[in-house]
């Protein structure tokens, strides 16, 4: 995978780049993950694409969100969909963490509240016709940029 030489995070965030709230979702993780613990790309740059193809998943399905963790190890796992958004809100630590209480929920229940959110994720938080540009203090954190 071609990342940036300035790149250090350990997991990856894999968002669609063109959906208002995945957008939102960077916006939010950015100032809050103080030890760097995740890199971002789109799921349609280069990167994205061919992890995604890596783990035989559909790049051109954008209706779920991933975190790669321990992405640059011999042995990265894929979370999809609320797991992922639960890994994030944990290793952003407290009070995000507190999140995790709904991890007892069942990946099913979790999975059905998700898919509601994604499938009016447009309607509800707006679509740009390109990926946007991450601010200049974060752009070493976006892989294929």
């Amino acid at each position: 995978m071609q990342t940036s030489s300035s790149a250090g995070g350990q997991n990856l965030i894999l968002y669609d780049g063109v959906c208002g709230l995945c957008n939102r979702l960077n916006q939010f993780v950015l100032p809050r993950d103080t030890r760097d613990a995740f890199d971002f790309a789109s799921i349609q740059s280069g990167a994205g694409r061919e992890v995604l193809t890596r783990f035989d998943r559909n790049p051109d399905d954008l209706n779920t969100f991933y975190v790669v963790a321990d992405y640059r190890a011999p042995a990265p796992a894929l979370l999809s969909k609320a797991r992922a958004a639960l890994f994030v809100m944990k290793t952003l630590g407290a009070p995000w963490s507190w999140l995790g209480v709904f991890g007892v929920l069942p990946d099913a229940v979790l999975d059905a509240g998700y898919d509601v959110i994604a499938s009016n994720r447009y309607r509800l938080f707006g679509r740009y016709e390109s990926c946007l540009m991450p601010a200049a203090k974060y752009k070493h954190r976006f892989i294929d940029v």
